[in-house]
């Protein structure tokens, strides 16, 4: 399974981009926005802080077809390879989705809130498709339809990858990984919740206490004197 960071925080994906096996980043024009940043300097920073492997997802901002397009071959040519055009599942976004794969342009198929449009995306040939988790349990269950596009892409051999977005708890995220989703891409707040717990910081500091207390010291081995 595939882990990616949703945010444009800077510090924080470089602190988790240490601390975790990380796929690559995503983005989307409100993740950019609330960096308070120029784009192009908040995607030169993202840029910088992968290494060539990793993935990159960037969203265009236009919403017609030529537009979307035309910010497709633009985001294309920000790397040499791993990087992938974010394009809504509108009508126009399906037809430029459609395109891209004629032009070797990598997609995601995002903003998805039923495993049909997600499922429509792939015939046209996204590589990722990005349902909405959270957003779609207003409009139903959104673990369950996502349990069912993980069974409509398997039944018909369609190898594009489901990637959970808008998760806004740890459960989310664990129940879909439990049910075998290809990838998630989740914000920074949600990953360092999914790694730290109260329990772990009390049962080390026992350990670290029972240790001094029986042997005067904090390191495994004898430091030998000079």
């Amino acid at each position: 399974m595939e882990l990616i960071i949703d945010s444009s925080n800077i510090e924080a994906i470089r602190q988790l981009n240490e601390l975790l096996t990380i796929t690559g980043i995503t983005t989307n024009p409100s993740i950019i926005t609330k960096s308070g940043k120029d784009p192009s300097i908040v995607i030169q920073e993202l840029t910088d802080i992968l290494k060539p492997e990793q993935l990159l997802f960037i969203q265009v901002v236009k919403t017609d077809y030529e537009g979307i397009l035309e910010e497709a071959k633009q985001i294309h040519a920000l790397r040499k390879k791993n990087i992938y055009v974010k394009i809504p599942v509108t009508k126009d976004g399906l037809r430029a989705i459609k395109k891209c794969k004629e032009l070797g342009i990598k997609t995601l198929a995002t903003a998805i809130y039923t495993a049909d449009q997600a499922f429509l995306a792939a015939l046209n040939g996204a590589e990722y498709l990005a349902p909405y988790i959270n957003r779609m349990d207003n409009y139903g269950n959104g673990i369950e339809n996502v349990k069912d596009l993980i069974e409509m892409l398997k039944v018909h051999h369609i190898p594009s990858k489901i990637v959970g977005a808008s998760f806004k708890n740890t459960r989310q995220v664990h129940e879909l990984i439990k049910a075998g989703i290809h990838a998630v891409t989740v914000s920074t707040d949600v990953l360092f919740q999914m790694i730290e717990h109260p329990g772990t910081s009390i049962a080390v500091e026992e350990f670290s206490n029972d240790w001094k207390n029986t042997y005067a010291r904090e390191s495994l081995f004898q430091t030998k004197s000079a």
